[in-house]
């Protein structure tokens, strides 16, 4: 990437350095460090799989949750996709205590997703939705922001209980 963007630069006959000769090896080792640093930040950003921890967005009383299992796909769970979890914290007077197993339906997760238009969605955090075993959520209210990639996985429930959908 860095030879081709250097080799656009010099057909110009100028250098972006501000000089007029086609000396670009600063700016070759600049571009090197933000390829780096994007691809570091490429490698973070994977499924939600076995053993990842998940900010709970509703008011069911869990704050944390561990994945124990995505119910679909073998890599893990995306967007709209129901997992198997383990409630690691827990208010104590909530509707859910910790330790007990429970589903939940992710609602944001920091792995990029497509859109239909050409445009991608992610998140900064990997966050779920609780629900009992039919899909209903435990909780009366969503926190922050849901994707409406959503509808299309049937979860309509939840985008009703939610204030901003993005």
């Amino acid at each position: 990437m860095a030879a081709s963007f250097a080799s656009k630069c010099s057909r110009v006959g100028r250098s972006l350095l501000g000089g007029p000769g086609n000396n670009l090896s600063g700016l070759q080792s600049a571009s090197n460090e933000v390829v780096g640093n994007n691809v570091w930040s490429q490698q973070q950003r994977t499924f939600i799989q076995m053993r990842t921890v998940l900010k709970v967005v509703d008011n069911s009383g869990a704050k944390k949750v561990m994945c124990i299992q995505a119910l679909k796909g073998k890599k893990g769970a995306r967007l709209g996709d129901t997992i198997v979890a383990s409630v690691k914290e827990a208010m104590p007077n909530g509707k859910v205590k910790k330790g007990k197993v429970v589903y939940g339906v992710v609602v944001r997760a920091a792995m990029q997703r497509g859109r239909c238009d050409g445009s991608e969605v992610k998140f900064d955090d990997n966050a779920v939705v609780l629900v009992d075993k039919q899909g209903q959520p435990i909780g009366t209210r969503v926190f922050g922001p849901v994707p409406h990639e959503l509808r299309k996985k049937k979860h309509v429930k939840i985008l009703t209980l939610a204030k901003h959908i993005a």
